[in-house]
C-alpha cells in the first residue's frame, strides 16, 4: 500500500528490505511498539501501519493524485473497506496458508465469501473509488 501510494504521488523514496527474523536496529528504533513492517520514515520520524501511512502520504502530498476521496462520507467508506480487508481478509488468508485440516477448509470458505463481498461492492466500477484510481 505504502509503495503504491508513494508512486501514485510521484514521491521519490528509498525502499529497504527487512529480515524479520533478525530485525534491524533501525526497525526496532522506528517501530518499538509492534516491531514490524512497514515503517515509513519521513523527515526522520516514523509512521507505522500501512493504512495510516497511505492517509499520511495523501495529506503530506495533497497536490497530486488524491488517494482518498474529498467527500467525508466517501472517505469514511474507503476507510471502512480498508478496515474490512485488514480484519477479515488477512485472517482468512492466514488460515488458508498457515493451518491444516478443518481450520484450513473453514479459512478457504471464509476467504471465498470475503472475495464475493468485495466483488459485489466493486460492481461494475473499475476501482472501489469509482472510475479512477
Amino acid at each position: 500500500r505504502t509503495r503504491m501510494a508513494l508512486r501514485e504521488k510521484g514521491v521519490d523514496f528509498e525502499y529497504r528490505d527487512e529480515n524479520l527474523r533478525e530485525k534491524s536496529p533501525l526497525l526496532l528504533q522506528m517501530n518499538p511498539v509492534h516491531k514490524k513492517i512497514p515503517v515509513l520514515i519521513h523527515n526522520g520520524k516514523p509512521v507505522c501501519e500501512s493504512a495510516i501511512q497511505v492517509q499520511y502520504i495523501d495529506e503530506v502530498w495533497p497536490h497530486k493524485n488524491p488517494i482518498l476521496p474529498s467527500d467525508p462520507y466517501q472517505r469514511a467508506q474507503a476507510r471502512f473497506w480498508v478496515d474490512f480487508i485488514d480484519k477479515k481478509m488477512y485472517e482468512a488468508q492466514r488460515k488458508v496458508y498457515a493451518t491444516k485440516g478443518e481450520e484450513q477448509e473453514t479459512g478457504k470458505k471464509e476467504f471465498i465469501e470475503i472475495l464475493k463481498t468485495l466483488e459485489t461492492e466493486l460492481g461494475d466500477k473499475p476501482y472501489f473509488g469509482g472510475d479512477v484510481f
